[in-house]
């Protein structure tokens, strides 16, 4: 079983809700359509005019529509979302006519939909870009408690299964965060525990992932990495968390038992690791398309996490295929 058939299973008991804000595009309203009729979600509500989603629907060819519509700029809650985003944004000096412009993009509204409840998830940016998505994500939602940054995963699911059995890798910051520092190393660690309990339902181990493991080298830049195990086992710790933790750690060492025995026999991982942590974004980035390209692992990402309710972006290049698969994906992401 292939991970989205696995996450389309979980979602499919879950009963959820979502929005699709770009209604304008025939992708979307053939994702929605294709959500609704395998069970994804119970309802799914696409953002658009009356004539772009008529228009929408006769390039895509869809003459039954399974999902429900809104015309966000005409629908009786317009004002007072407006109104909650002025008093959400005043510190930054946002008038009621600034909110007023703001929710007129629908990104901006279908965040505040997410946020009031209204749905259990959004997914969208097959038109906005991604710093369109992070920006309506972190001005409308916020960040998770006990978490101050959002940050991104990529679900690896992997043609061969690791030696101790997983199908699925978790790889974690590989799309926002540039350089993070140990506690917002702790903070996406803690944020991709979280999507990876809330898709696979299986316990998260963690390695920090360096050059070095446990001290077999030392230089300035693994200073970060050793803080940020230390105090994520901590906070493991103190909170009595159902996580297993450990770094710095090379790779071999956290994913190949035989290589964690002789270079970090003390390891509570021991080569088990399904969750990498990433000092930085370059290490990121080239490791998941490294996986991908190399070893034939199809990549589903960025993940956007740690936000206060589950919001993913896509590729601007992506099919309806695509969307149905991240939209599973977020409906898990509910879960948590």
């Amino acid at each position: 079983m292939s991970a989205i058939d696995l996450f389309v299973k979980r979602a499919r008991s879950a009963k959820k809700t979502l929005v699709l804000p770009e209604g304008m595009d025939p992708r979307v309203v053939v994702a929605a359509n294709m959500i609704i009729e395998n069970g994804v979600a119970a309802e799914v509500t696409v953002l658009g005019t009356p004539a772009e989603i008529d228009a929408s629907c006769k390039e895509a060819g869809i003459t039954e529509r399974k999902f429900k519509t809104l015309d966000h700029l005409t629908c009786d809650f317009f004002e007072e979302y407006a109104a909650q985003f002025c008093e959400l944004r005043k510190k930054k000096g946002i008038s009621l006519d600034d909110a007023r412009k703001a929710m007129r993009d629908r990104i901006f509204f279908g965040s505040m939909m997410n946020r009031n409840n209204k749905v259990d998830g959004m997914v969208a940016g097959s038109i906005a870009s991604t710093p369109d998505m992070l920006r309506a994500a972190f001005n409308c939602i916020g960040t998770a408690p006990g978490i101050k940054i959002a940050s991104s995963c990529f679900v690896m699911d992997l043609k061969t299964p690791t030696i101790s059995g997983d199908d699925v890798l978790l790889y974690s910051d590989c799309g926002v965060n540039p350089n993070p520092d140990a506690d917002q190393l702790v903070d996406i660690a803690m944020a991709t525990c979280n999507t990876y309990r809330a898709l696979l339902g299986k316990q998260p181990k963690v390695a920090f992932l360096s050059f070095s493991t446990h001290g077999s080298a030392e230089h300035e830049i693994l200073n970060k990495i050793v803080a940020a195990t230390a105090k994520f086992k901590e906070k493991i710790k103190n909170e009595n968390l159902d996580i297993i933790a450990d770094g710095e750690l090379q790779v071999d060492a956290a994913l190949v038992p035989k290589v964690a025995i002789q270079k970090a026999p003390k390891s509570e991982i021991v080569g088990n690791a399904n969750v990498l942590i990433y000092p930085d974004l370059n290490a990121g980035n080239i490791a998941y398309k490294l996986t991908q390209r190399l070893a034939g692992a199809d990549a589903y990402g960025p993940i956007l996490q740690g936000l206060g309710r589950p919001v993913n972006d896509l590729s601007r290049g992506c099919t309806a295929e695509d969307i149905y698969g991240v939209a599973a994906i977020t409906v898990c992401q509910s879960l948590g």
